[in-house]
């Protein structure tokens, strides 16, 4: 139980259930009551919920009942005139599925109802103004993911003060089906966009045993081409991973370049944001290192943003949109590894045909296994803590490429001596090229992130050694 300024916001044995006791001031004129103020209430423990149509149910006579309808979105309950006997039945798929709850409504009373809980009321004292406000607008085809209970079911046992032989109820209601002939409200789904890319393809290893999970690549959704984006169905989804970005850092610094990444990875994203907004939806969205110039030893999420190059600035603009929504985790990694062509595959590909590689030495920072950033994912979706941004590497002392190539080395039996360390300024210099010339993207000099806020949710990232040891033998 929570409260502030006289609001009181109750939980019921139904997960996400609400009750909430409101303030009624009044004389002898009447009474005055904010049915809906979003500070307050966000204030005293309601979810902010983000209703958009409001409804009113009039109920002419004592005894009218109606429900038990279980509805895809959230309902916000409440009368203004008259008193109902309020029911709710949990018709969501797990343990808590049957589970009752009833409640007598006045004015100075109001419930909130999460999507897939089933909903009834019956008028006490009429004629009854029964309001609710609701976060997704009604359709045809909302109507039709409708989930009922019948109003006399035995299991639910629901004491309604008019007996039901002599109430006011529809024929649909009365043909609604028991309890155990009801399908569960199934959980929304997940996306993952981007299911072609390392990421991606970590994220179908895995989540390979859930139903719930969506992986999608550019051919059935391309987040740079607005065409494509209206053509996709986002409604079922509760959660969106973004795992789509264009990560060429020294391509997006030619013209064409710049105009892709921008299309991508600001304009794309600025898209999922809209549609995680208008369908209330988790965005997952994964950032980088490159929206830090690297001065600081050890960047942090509350760090100001610093981006050298056309890359960083896409992604730091990205990780601005993300943030405007309620439900949203942006994860700031750095040198990320998964399946396909990269660093570590490259250099024991180098190790093994006998070429002895020039590798830089001072950029320091931490691999990030996809794999491991998968997990870490999964872990922040599971635990929900406060949205914002969270850092994740894998762990262990920072290191630079060339420490990193000589554990490559190493591990695939070469000699690590063969590795020689170099300057960046050096290693784009034997290649005719510097930073910034319009072929070469500035890096970052550090990209150690701290992992401390992560670690505080109860996640211990995998140490970048072992992690790299386990990757090769596999």
């Amino acid at each position: 139980m929570t409260g502030t300024g006289g609001l009181v916001v109750s939980t019921t044995p139904i997960p996400g259930l609400l009750v909430l006791d409101l303030p009624l001031p009044g004389d002898a004129r009447g009474w005055f009551k904010e049915n809906w103020q979003r500070g307050k209430m966000v204030a005293a423990g309601l979810p902010d919920f983000g209703p958009v149509q409001n409804n009113i149910s009039f109920n002419q006579e004592a005894g009218v009942t109606r429900g038990i309808h279980a509805e895809p979105w959230d309902k916000y309950v409440s009368v203004a005139t008259g008193r109902v006997f309020g029911a709710w039945v949990d018709l969501r798929e797990g343990p808590t599925f049957g589970t009752a709850y009833w409640h007598e409504i006045t004015p100075g009373v109001a419930v909130l109802v999460p999507r897939g809980v089933g909903n009834a009321f019956q008028t006490l004292e009429a004629p009854a103004a029964y309001t609710y406000l609701v976060n997704d607008h009604w359709s045809q085809a909302a109507q039709a993911q409708y989930t009922f209970l019948n109003l006399a079911d035995e299991s639910s046992a629901i004491p309604w003060p008019i007996p039901l032989e002599r109430a006011v109820l529809s024929d649909k209601d009365r043909s609604h089906p028991r309890l155990a002939d009801v399908a569960p409200v199934l959980p929304r789904r997940t996306l993952v966009v981007g299911a072609s890319g390392q990421l991606g393809r970590a994220f179908a290893a895995h989540w390979q045993g859930r139903a719930d999970v969506d992986l999608v690549g550019r051919d059935r959704l391309d987040i740079a081409d607005p065409a494509s984006v209206g053509a996709f169905d986002l409604s079922p989804y509760g959660v969106i991973v973004n795992a789509a970005a264009h990560t060429a850092v020294d391509a997006a610094e030619t013209p064409e370049g710049r105009r892709e990444a921008w299309a991508t990875n600001v304009d794309g994203v600025a898209r999922l944001v809209e549609a995680a907004r208008r369908h209330r939806a988790t965005l997952v969205h994964v950032s980088s290192d490159y929206v830090f110039d690297g001065a600081a030893e050890v960047h942090d999420e509350e760090e100001p943003l610093s981006p050298l190059g056309v890359y960083g600035q896409t992604k730091a603009a990205a990780d601005r949109l993300v943030q405007t929504l309620p439900e949203h985790f942006v994860l700031r990694t750095s040198w990320v590894v998964g399946e396909g062509r990269n660093f570590v595959r490259t250099m024991a590909d180098l190790a093994a045909r006998g070429i002895d590689p020039a590798v830089v030495d001072d950029q320091l920072g931490r691999l990030t296994f996809a794999s491991e950033l998968a997990r870490a994912i999964d872990h922040l979706l599971t635990v929900r803590p406060a949205p914002g941004v969270y850092d994740v590497t894998c762990a262990g002392e920072p290191s630079s490429w060339a420490d990193i190539a000589r554990r490559v080395f190493a591990l695939t039996g070469h000699d690590p001596a063969r590795v020689r360390g170099v300057p960046t300024a050096e290693y784009y210099a034997a290649q005719g090229r510097a930073e910034g010339d319009g072929t070469i993207a500035p890096r970052p000099r550090s990209s150690v992130l701290s992992l401390a806020r992560i670690e505080a949710t109860g996640f211990t990232p995998a140490d970048q050694d072992a992690a790299l040891e386990e990757y090769l033998r596999g």
